[in-house]
Parts: structure tokens; C-alpha cells; sequence
């Protein structure tokens, strides 16, 4: 806790620094800063915390979550005490409200090391985007604030055994009952679904099955100990095997409507308004792993010898090591465009679907040219890069499938053409 109040009191200063030097910029005459890639000296200080926290106390666990699946709470309590955890909470709410795109760097550095560790630590600002986007005070400072007291987890509980990326199939029912609803269904593949202290929850609450899905739907704070709710067993499987993943099960659930998200109907909106949020995060967790990826594919291309020299001085290797550099370059920039655009306040449903798709495609590409580099050696668990082909995959699928993804940049890409 103590080094989250320094982190949270260098945010402090840095705004100040920060705003001090807009005024400067502002009054400086014949003065444009154009684009810039260059981070701020407290972005800097993120990263390499993050960086640090990565390869010393990730990287040396990493193997050993994979192959017992275990929880990581000892590195997840680790990295709450130095405030890399709920980072977008706002300062209201006892948080740091740090941007997207800082909360991205952080991401990017510690999927580095594990993006199963990395993700049930995502899989919090998931969980509280609906929150804090659309939370009245009450409810942020109730269920936001107690996550800045003590290592806590939350959920996004979305997703159903037949409702995956289309989220307008979700069948979970919410019936009013006096001043509280009645919830009953059943929700799957849910990230610390059996860890979680609160959820988010989405369910039907008009049972027409010609109501638009912007109106049939109802977002809910739902605390993890209320009767009625099942959780089921923990899923193995095939990559990030330590991040707890679950079905949930509701049976007469009964939630007080203080816990209703804006008002009835207003759920469909919230949940699809997250992800403009959180898939920047999701695919700077991608570029992560595939950064590692090709650290991993360059060190050993120079110490490897075939034919009597490095394997990296044969051009079929050194082209292919080019070629995934280009990639995880081109990915950094993608999830940084779109943490940018959100976090100067214009929609990035676009930006934010390239980068999502484009990273998680290039995670897998890069994680299975890694493994080509190592050889024989690289399908063995002995050498880690076995593990990041495996804990790339899931980059395809989670937040929006690669193809869901496209649909929403072709609707986007055909909307500048339509009359």
C-alpha cells in the first residue's frame, strides 16, 4: 500500500507538471508540437516499474503457474502494494485515473512476462470499465473505492455457454420484483470468475424477443457472496492457465435496483462501451507477449551455431526475425493509436478493433515463428517459447473474436462511404 500512495503522489505531480507545460505550450508563440512519440518522464517511470516488476517477479514464476495452474495471489497482491493493478480507478474513488494509453504500457510490460498473470490482472479493468463509465457516485465509490483498500478482484460476467462475441444472444433473465431483480441464467469462460469479490453482470431484462438489444438489456453491480449464485470449476486450459477462468450459474439471484447501471434497458450500451476502453489494453497485452516472443527468438539466433556460425547470420532466419520485428513495431503503434483517441475523448470503436485484431493476430504469428527459430527445442516445455504459442491463441479470440473484430472495422470503414 505504501508504494501505491507514492505511485498515486507521483500521478499527482506529474498532472501538475503536465498542465504546467500545456500553459507553457499554449503561450508560446509560432509553437506546434505535432506528433510525438517520445513519453513523459512519468510514462517512462510506469513502464520501467512495470518492466522491473516483469522480468524480476513474472518472468522467474511464470513456468511454474503454468504447469499447476494455480492462482497467482502472491504476484497479484505484489503488484497491487506497487500500484500496477486498477489503474484506470478514478482519484474520487481512491485511484490513480491513470490515461488508456498509460494503462497500456503497463500492460504491454507485464504480459512480458505472463499474459496468464497479466490477464487476470486486466481482467479487473474489464470489470470495473462499466463502473466507471457509467456509475452514479454511490456505486463507484462503494464498489470502485474498496478495490484501492485491499487486493480485490472483479469480473466482466458477459459471455454465455451460447452467447460468446454475439452479446445480443445473451438468454440470462432479470425479473423486477418489487425494488429488486430476480436474475436466472447461466454465464461462461468468465476471467476470475471464481475470485472475484463483485461482477459486472449482464441479463435480459425485457423478455420480447423483438425488443432491439440497445433496450432488451440490463447492467447490474452484483457482489460475488450473494445467495444463489454457483460457481462452477475451473477451466485448464490450453494457455494463461493461470488465470482463473469459470462458469457461473444464477438461480433466484436477488439484486437491490441501487445496483442497476444508468436504468433499465441501458446494459447492451454499457457493456459494448467498455470494450472501447479496454481493447487498446487487450491488444498492448498481445504486443507483450509477441515482444517476448522475439527477445527470446534473437538471443537464441545468437547463440545457436549451425554450419559453423549463428544461426541469426543465415538469411532465412535473420528475414524471419525482420519480419517479426515489423510486426511487433506495427502492433505497439496500433494499440497506441487507439488509447490515444479514447483518451482525447473521440470514439475509437475503429482504432481500437484494428489494434485489437491486428495484435492478436501478430501475438500468434510471432509466438510460432519464435518457435521455428528455437527448432526441435522450441516445441519442448523446457524452453518458454512453447508457452507463448500456447497463451497467444486466446489474443484470437477473447474481447470480440479476430472475425467480430473485422466486421465492426468494415462497418466502420463502409460507414465513410454511405450518402
Amino acid at each position: 500500500m505504501f508504494f501505491n500512495k507514492v505511485l498515486r503522489a507521483s500521478v499527482q505531480t506529474g498532472i501538475r507538471l503536465q498542465s504546467t507545460s500545456a500553459k507553457v505550450a499554449a503561450n508560446a508563440p509560432h509553437t506546434s508540437l505535432g506528433f510525438s512519440f517520445e513519453l513523459s518522464d512519468q510514462q517512462k517511470e510506469f513502464q520501467e516499474l512495470a518492466r522491473k516488476f516483469a522480468r524480476e517477479e513474472i518472468v522467474p514464476a511464470a513456468a511454474a503457474y503454468d504447469r499447476s495452474g494455480e492462482y497467482p495471489i502472491p504476484i497479484i497482491k505484489r503488484a497491487w502494494e506497487l500500484g500496477l493493478i486498477n489503474s484506470h480507478i478514478p482519484q474520487d474513488c481512491g485511484g490513480m485515473g491513470l490515461s488508456i494509453f498509460d494503462a497500456c504500457l503497463i500492460t504491454e510490460e507485464l504480459a512480458y512476462g505472463c499474459t496468464g498473470i497479466q490477464t487476470a490482472i486486466e481482467a479487473n479493468s474489464l470489470g470495473q470499465m462499466p463502473v466507471i463509465i457509467a456509475g452514479n457516485e454511490a456505486q463507484k465509490m462503494k464498489y470502485l473505492g474498496r478495490m484501492t483498500e485491499e487486493p480485490l478482484m472483479c469480473a466482466y460476467c458477459v459471455t454465455e455457454p451460447g452467447a460468446g462475441s454475439d452479446v445480443a444472444g445473451v438468454k440470462t433473465r432479470a425479473v423486477k420484483t418489487g425494488d429488486e431483480y430476480v436474475v436466472n441464467g447461466q454465464k461462461m469462460w468468465i476471467t476470475n470468475g471464481g475470485k472475484a469479490n463483485w461482477y459486472f453482470l449482464l441479463a435480459r431484462s425485457d423478455p420480447d424477443p423483438k425488443c432491439s438489444a440497445n433496450k432488451a438489456f440490463t447492467g447490474f453491480i452484483l457482489d460475488a457472496d450473494t445467495p444463489g449464485i454457483q460457481i462452477g470449476r475451473k477451466e485448464m486450459n490450453m494457455g494463461q492457465r493461470c488465470s482463473d477462468t469459470r462458469g457461473i450459474t444464477f438461480e433466484d439471484v436477488r439484486i437491490p435496483k441501487e445496483n442497476v447501471l444508468i436504468g433499465e434497458g441501458a446494459g447492451f450500451k454499457i457493456a459494448m462501451g467498455a470494450f472501447d476502453k479496454t481493447r487498446p489494453p487487450v491488444a498492448a497485452g498481445a504486443t507483450g507477449l509477441a515482444q517476448r516472443a522475439l527477445d527470446e527468438a534473437s538471443n537464441y539466433a545468437m547463440e545457436r551455431k549451425t554450419f559453423g556460425k549463428h544461426i541469426a547470420e543465415h538469411q532465412a532466419v535473420s528475414f524471419l526475425l525482420a519480419e517479426m520485428a515489423m510486426k511487433v513495431e506495427l502492433a505497439r503503434m496500433a494499440y497506441q493509436r487507439s488509447a490515444w483517441e479514447v483518451d482525447e475523448g473521440r470514439r475509437n470503436t475503429y482504432y481500437a478493433s484494428i489494434a485489437k485484431a491486428f495484435a492478436g493476430d501478430i501475438a500468434n504469428q510471432v509466438a510460432s515463428d519464435a518457435v521455428q527459430v528455437f527448432g526441435g527445442n522450441g516445441y519442448n516445455s523446457e524452453y518458454p517459447v512453447e508457452k507463448l504459442m500456447r497463451d497467444a491463441k486466446i489474443y484470437q479470440i477473447y474481447e470480440g473474436t479476430a472475425q467480430i473484430q473485422r466486421m465492426i472495422i468494415a462497418r466502420e470503414h463502409l460507414g465513410k462511404y454511405r450518402k
